[in-house]
């Protein structure tokens, strides 16, 4: 945690937990995001140098993607917007009872911040997933070009043997 020196009577109880929550947030989520950096990076590593394609798609890195992207979206997402409410809080902490004006500004300072990373990430998102569907569109389109053409074949190889 930050190191604080504070009275104990100079800032409310409440500030003071819903601070120290909010650290506790970031370090945790940080650190399982650490976790999973350290834990999956020796097997993407090892499936990088490899050629068998089989071992490639067992790969934990593969197989575990869901808590990857999971542990991304929490570092990357929800750790920044902890962070940035941890800066707020922490002036509030910091500021209280010596300047109410030095706390005001930074928190008129971070919510636009907040803001627009909040807005940034729903419109990355949004693109992420069009883009997904889009693709998974034009694979579906090519397998079922794919399916009909084979089956034309297939009428036109029983015509010729009849």
């Amino acid at each position: 945690m930050v190191e604080l020196h504070l009275d104990k009577d100079s800032v409310p109880q409440g500030l003071i937990v819903t601070f120290a929550v909010c650290t506790s947030l970031v370090v945790a989520v940080h650190l399982v995001a650490l976790l999973v950096s350290t834990c999956i990076l020796p097997h993407i590593d090892a499936v990088a140098e490899s050629k068998d394609e089989s071992e490639i798609r067992n790969s934990p890195h593969t197989r575990l993607r869901r808590f990857i992207e999971l542990a991304w979206i929490f570092s990357t997402g929800l750790g920044i917007l902890l962070f940035l409410g941890q800066m707020i809080l922490l002036a509030w902490v910091r500021f209280n009872g010596i300047s109410k004006t030095a706390a005001i500004v930074v928190t008129v300072i971070l919510i636009p911040v907040l803001v627009l990373f909040i807005v940034f990430a729903v419109i990355f998102y949004q693109r992420l997933v069009s883009f997904k569907y889009q693709q998974k569109a034009t694979e579906l389109s090519q397998l079922e070009n794919d399916l009909t053409h084979l089956e034309d074949n297939r009428s036109r190889s029983s015509i010729i043997d009849v």
